[in-house]
This record gives structure tokens, C-alpha cells and sequence, in this order.
């Protein structure tokens, strides 16, 4: 069934002492796609100062601005009102030679080859490989999910922004960004192109209208098999009306929400809250 949800995206970031100046990124405006609609989006910022937009390499907006005085702290909210819709069934998947030739000449080889963040051991390849003996790509995808998902329990606290597909497999924890890079990490190993999406995950599957609830920015994947198909494997499910859809990339690199950089002392980690209302 379709829904509308009312999405608020807070970042505040406090510096130790007052930053001198600094330059910001921000990819928190979902797309429009064949699945989901974004009817209103903005992001404002304080300090107030004017932005800008543009659309990345990989298809994301981008709003980007500079505070050029001395500012304590910066607060980003990103507000977003957007109309999702359940996906369609997934069509018959490729054969492994016709996905290899897909792959081979075009953009496809940019979500085939492993990333500094998504490499790992050639026995990890092997593993996934003994656990898709036999599937056809839709299948294969969701069994390499479930090992995934069965390794790596989801521990929030445990892992970083920076911690690889490796490090995650290797202690066995992590979040859904770790999670979404080990899939994407032993799909690639496999033939399968498979890509990074960062956006949001309503976390109510049944959520009463116009009741605010808490949730949070959510990571998942797109594999290949003729189109792209979404798939969660940290909820063990494809994507659904849930989510919603902010950027796709090769890794989390290419999508992080808030990046940039500032001349100053180092601060604390931002403190991030997101917020759904679900109004349709």
C-alpha cells in the first residue's frame, strides 16, 4: 500500500571551540523514482547562510554551503515530504553469461569491482560462492543476505564510519551500514554489480497516521538482475514502501550525508536525529 511520510533530519554539530570557517556537503533529499516521489525537500541551515544544489556523479542532490565567520555550533535540518509505493514483482533474472556480458561494457563495471571499504579475503568469495551453488541471481542475492546477516548481528556502538567490510565480518557486528558493505562485498565477488543506497527506513511497518516517531538514517542494497532490485539484508527483506531512497553509490564514501570540513579544534562526534510522521 502506499504511503506518505513526513521526514525531519537533524544534525547538530558542536565544536570545542568556536570553528574559524567552514565548507559543508549534504546529501539528505530523496529522489524521485519510478517507487517513490518526493513532493517537497529542503534543507536549512544555522547559522543561516545561502546554499547551493547540484546533483553528484552518482545521481544524488547535493546541497553544499560555507560559513565564513565563526560559528560555536551548525544545525542541518533536512525536511522532506515523499510518497513511496510497494515494489512490483521482481521480473525473470538474467543467466550468469548474459550478466557478464552486461557488466562488461558498461557503467555496471563501476558496482562490479571491490572498493577500498568492500574488499575482503578470497575465502570469504569462496563461502558466498558454496552458499549460491546452483541459484539464479534474485536467489542468490537473498542467500548471500541471510549469510551475511546470520555473521554479522546488528550492534549498534560496536564499528565506525570508516570500518571495512572485513573488520565488520571479522568481529562478526556492526550496524546496517556494515551489513550493506559485506553483502555488496561478496555479491561483487560473485559477478553480481551491486550498489551501495543510503536513505531512510520508516521503522514501524504499520504506522498510525500523524504520530511522530523516532527512527533513523538506514543503509541498504541495489543488485543487478536486468534492473536493479533492492534488497534490505539487515531486515532480511526486499526494499519496500519503508524505505526511502536518498542516494545510490559504490560504498558509503560516496553517499555520506554530512561531510565536509572546518579550520578549528576538533569537536565531538554530531548528534543525529531523525524523525517520521507518517501523513497518507
Amino acid at each position: 500500500m502506499s504511503r506518505r511520510l513526513r521526514i525531519k533530519h537533524t544534525t547538530r554539530v558542536s565544536y570545542a571551540q568556536p570553528a574559524a570557517s567552514s565548507h559543508n556537503e549534504v546529501r539528505m533529499t530523496p529522489l524521485t523514482l519510478p517507487a517513490q516521489t518526493t513532493l517537497d525537500a529542503r534543507v536549512t541551515v544555522n547559522p543561516t547562510t545561502p546554499t547551493w544544489s547540484y546533483w553528484d556523479y552518482w545521481g544524488t542532490q547535493v546541497t553544499s554551503f560555507d560559513l565564513m565567520d565563526p560559528h560555536a555550533d551548525l544545525t542541518i535540518t533536512a525536511s522532506s515530504l515523499v510518497e513511496t509505493h510497494p515494489p512490483g514483482p521482481l521480473q525473470g533474472a538474467p543467466t550468469w553469461l548474459e550478466l557478464a556480458e552486461q557488466s562488461a561494457n558498461s557503467r555496471l563495471l563501476e558496482y562490479a569491482n571491490p572498493t577500498p571499504r568492500t574488499t575482503i579475503p578470497a575465502e570469504l568469495i569462496e563461502k558466498a560462492r558454496e552458499v549460491a551453488a546452483g541459484l539464479d541471481v534474485h536467489e542468490t542475492a537473498v542467500a548471500v543476505s541471510s549469510l551475511v546477516a546470520d555473521r554479522v548481528s546488528y550492534l549498534p556502538g560496536v564499528t565506525g564510519v570508516n570500518t571495512s567490510a572485513a573488520e565488520a565480518w571479522d568481529q562478526g557486528a556492526g550496524v546496517c551500514q556494515d551489513i550493506a558493505h559485506v553483502t555488496i562485498a561478496l555479491l561483487r565477488g560473485l559477478g553480481l554489480p551491486t550498489r551501495y543506497v543510503s536513505g531512510y527506513l520508516h521503522p514501524e511497518q504499520e504506522a498510525e497516521l500523524h504520530r511522530p516517531v523516532a527512527g533513523q538514517s538506514h543503509a541498504w542494497v541495489d543488485y543487478w538482475a536486468g534492473d536493479w532490485c533492492g534488497y534490505d539484508p539487515t531486515n532480511r527483506k526486499r526494499a519496500d514502501e519503508s524505505h526511502v531512497v536518498v542516494g545510490r553509490g559504490r560504498d558509503y564514501d560516496d553517499v555520506t550525508p554530512h561531510k565536509g570540513i572546518y579550520r578549528g579544534v576538533a569537536g565531538g562526534p554530531p548528534d543525529v536525529t531523525v524523525e517520521f510522521t507518517r501523513v497518507g
